[in-house]
């Protein structure tokens, strides 16, 4: 079964709904049918099931084509809301909505609420469960396509989100309907009792352990976190609701030893196993169902209920049937990184631990911290392109650590707040304390330089391959050539790219959305022209984007850092890539280049790999003049010839045009498509054979201007762009002008919003 829900995963497209119910009908009699076929069955239900939740997923977005919608709703704040100091952001479950709002009925959005709208006036309080009536904007749950990048479509099916909302017009516009009520309120009281009761900066670790709730971790603190391989720890993970259903289970175990008499009622293995789910239950609510809890709970229930209806059940029986409740529940949990996490570290340590029963315990601690890392490793690298190194000696300490000090101490204030405040807090100051310690050391970890790497994006077939070396190092001792296992991993840490060569020249131009980010790759030189938006609220994409996708594509520096002019659409990321990788030049224009930047000057020129590189503007004594004193930089490879204008107007472009051999078979589109740029002049001294255009979908401006498409148009050049393509990488070399990728149509996905665009004519064919 889950071999048919991965391969919907995988799939383009999903079949109609006619089709998928008769399959899920034909494959449920297959199924409950004894012999060979069996199987076949429950390959098939997954994927008529994924099929069906899929396109329900699907049917409850926004349409994308319909653009924005705004109007006034009713309903309530799901979750914890999320504070920053100009902001709230919070998952809002729709009751009821006026004019097109009445389509988003019964559900969820993505909600920002920014101060900017209400001048001089603080935000009101948004509690968990509270009720209101907001004017909202909204827009389909659409992002960016980038090699890796995070999927925001992929996490909106995941997670059934409708649409991504703001709220418009003053606060005082928005109407309470009713206060915060309910489990999620009451998280977000204790939370706030936690935090008064410890006054303690590691407190934000104890409300994370004890209520699921994270707000209070910063970047830093995810950082450090990452680096140690502790990740998983934090907030409520499945491990700890294991050690909750232990718990109750040891408390039953004590109340049928004094009371012995109690087993004349219930046998106490019985009394175990239901005190074990109940705890596993109430401390899953506690982390509001998050989704590694709930896995959880679901084995833990599987386990239970066979114990109470006194049939055997052993831990692999167990891992199988809470795999298949996940599928029959929600067949989309398999896009979440932690649903493979989860499973695979409980699978991996049922294959290697048995028989090892007699062991010392803490050999036994260190094996399985080995088993754990050999066979996670793998699966880490495939979803996050990461691998710490520190990770196995830091969860060594950190995993017994949290999980028997931490932990308990955090659940203890939780069970003594109702009785006795003070009690509660002592216990909560245990708990941060004992974080306060933990904390230090792994800050001196995370110092250490070689704690933790980054790696090129992997392929299916890497990761295979290290899935079955990391099998063969952990089989019995006596299997030969186990060092030969470690080759199985070199395909996956240093997976093949497709480099230029000598000669050639890769252009790629980043999904930033309105604002501008493109890498120049010679065989073993890169430069990055531009690094996209970082906007006083909202996402940086240089921090988001541009370095993930950096990253991904195994750059470990930059030769040279080019900020075409100062404006943030183009030069707001390029603090967070000069962070994230070592930069060897950064160039600017002269009377804005700051901080260590030389500047570009027309007529200097300069030789990587076989390709030349020149720039043709700004001249020596040009004042900045914004958009005007744009980094104008020529490339030529193989005779063949590309031009990044950046955001120049007619009058730089009149100047080139006259001046300038500007004759190009590769443009980038200048000021993102406005009709202050690309004039007709310009484009019959480029005639451009393709051309990119780098501008968010539907943004605020309306770029691109259709006059200026027609003008594209005109001289038939063919046009790419990245809100309906993703990610463009252009090739120059002896065999012209060659799109080797575009990300939304190359990597397909049922979920992802492909096409659109402004393809005229298409992408031209390579030279013969």
């Amino acid at each position: 079964m889950l071999a048919g829900v991965l391969l919907v995963q995988r799939a383009p497209s999903l079949p109609p709904a006619w089709l998928a119910v008769p399959v899920l009908v034909t494959a449920v009699a297959i199924w409950f049918r004894a012999g060979v076929w069996r199987p076949f069955g429950a390959l098939l239900a997954g994927l008529a099931l994924a099929s069906l939740h899929g396109a329900y997923a699907l049917s409850l977005q926004w349409p994308a084509e319909r653009g924005a919608g705004s109007g006034w709703v009713q309903g309530r704040v799901v979750g914890l809301p999320d504070r920053s100091p100009d902001a709230w952001r919070f998952a809002f479950r729709v009751e009821a909505g006026e004019g097109q709002a009445a389509a988003l009925a019964g559900r969820l959005l993505r909600v920002s609420w920014f101060a900017d709208h209400d001048p001089g006036q603080r935000l009101p309080e948004v509690e968990a469960g509270s009720r209101w009536r907001l004017n909202l904007r909204w827009r389909a749950p659409t992002g960016l396509a980038n090699p890796g990048g995070f999927d925001l479509e992929r996490r909106a099916v995941e997670q059934r989100i409708a649409a991504l909302a703001q709220v418009q017009g003053a606060s005082a516009q928005a109407i309470l309907q009713e206060q915060g009520r309910g489990l999620d309120a009451w998280r977000e009281r204790q939370a706030r009792h936690i935090a008064q009761a410890t006054g303690m900066p590691s407190e934000r670790f104890v409300r994370a352990l004890a209520l699921g709730d994270t707000r209070a971790l910063d970047d830093r603190d995810w950082e450090i976190l990452r680096v140690t391989g502790l990740t998983h720890l934090i907030a409520i993970s499945g491990f700890h609701v294991g050690l909750a259903a232990g718990f109750g289970a040891l408390l039953a175990r004590l109340a049928w030893w004094l009371a012995p008499g109690l087993g004349r009622h219930w046998p106490r293995p019985l009394a175990s196993a239901a005190a074990a789910l109940a705890v596993a239950a109430a401390y899953t609510a506690l982390a509001g169902c998050a989704l590694p809890t709930v896995r959880t709970l679901l084995m833990i229930a599987v386990l239970a209920l066979a114990r109470l209806s006194r049939r055997g059940s052993g831990p692999a029986t167990g891992l199988s049937l809470a795999l298949l409740a996940i599928l029959l529940a929600d067949p989309l949990a398999v896009l979440a990184p932690g649903f493979w996490l989860s499973f695979a570290g409980v699978a991996w340590l049922l294959w290697c631990l048995p028989g090892r029963e007699g062991r010392h315990p803490l050999r036994g601690l260190v094996w399985a911290q080995v088993v754990a890392t050999a066979g996670l490793s793998p699966l880490t690298v495939w979803f996050f392109r990461q691998a710490s190194l520190a990770g196995p000696l830091a969860n060594l300490a950190g995993i017994p650590w949290i999980s028997l000090v931490v932990v308990p101490a955090a659940l203890s204030g939780l069970l003594l707040a109702p009785l006795h405040e003070g009690a509660a807090g002592w216990a909560w100051r245990v708990a941060a304390a004992a974080m306060e310690l933990l904390w230090q050391l792994l800050e001196r970890v995370a110092q250490w330089p070689a704690a933790f790497v980054w790696l090129p994006e992997p392929d299916l077939a890497g990761l295979a391959l290290a899935l079955a070396g990391a099998f063969w190092l952990t089989l019995p001792r006596g299997v030969p050539g186990k060092p030969l296992a470690l080759l199985l991993w070199l395909p996956m840490l240093w997976p093949r790219q497709d480099l230029p060569a000598a000669g050639e020249v890769d252009i790629v131009q980043f999904d930033v959305g309105q604002g501008l980010a493109v890498l120049v790759r010679t065989q073993r030189h890169a430069l990055l022209y531009d690094a996209g938006p970082a906007p006083s609220r909202g996402l940086d994409t240089g921090e988001a984007v541009v370095l993930p996708a950096l990253r991904a594509m195994g750059m470990r520096r930059l030769d040279m850092l080019v900020l075409s002019h100062g404006d943030n659409d183009h030069a707001g990321g390029a603090a967070a890539v000069r962070r994230g990788l070592p930069v060897a030049r950064v160039l600017a224009p002269r009377g804005w280049a700051h901080g260590g930047m030389a500047p570009c000057l027309a007529g200097e020129r300069w030789h990587w790999d076989g390709v030349d590189f020149d720039w043709l503007h700004p001249p020596l004594h040009l004042p900045y003049l914004r958009n005007d004193s744009s980094c104008v930089l020529r490339i030529r490879a193989s005779g063949r010839q590309a031009l990044l204008p950046g955001d120049i107007g007619r009058q730089v472009e009149a100047r080139l045009a006259r001046h300038a051999d500007i004759g190009s078979d590769l443009l980038l589109v200048p000021h993102h498509g406005s009709d202050s740029s690309s004039s007709l002049d310009f484009l019959a001294a480029v005639r451009p054979r393709l051309a990119l255009l780098s501008a968010g979908r539907d943004n605020r401006f309306g770029f691109p201007k259709p006059v200026v498409l027609g003008r594209y148009a005109r001289y038939g050049v063919g046009l790419l762009d990245s809100a309906g393509h993703g990610s463009l990488r252009i090739r120059l070399g002896p065999a012209g002008v060659e799109v080797r990728e575009r990300f939304r149509l190359d990597r397909p996905r049922y979920w992802r919003h492909a096409g659109g665009g402004y393809a005229i004519g298409g992408p031209p064919e390579p030279d013969r």
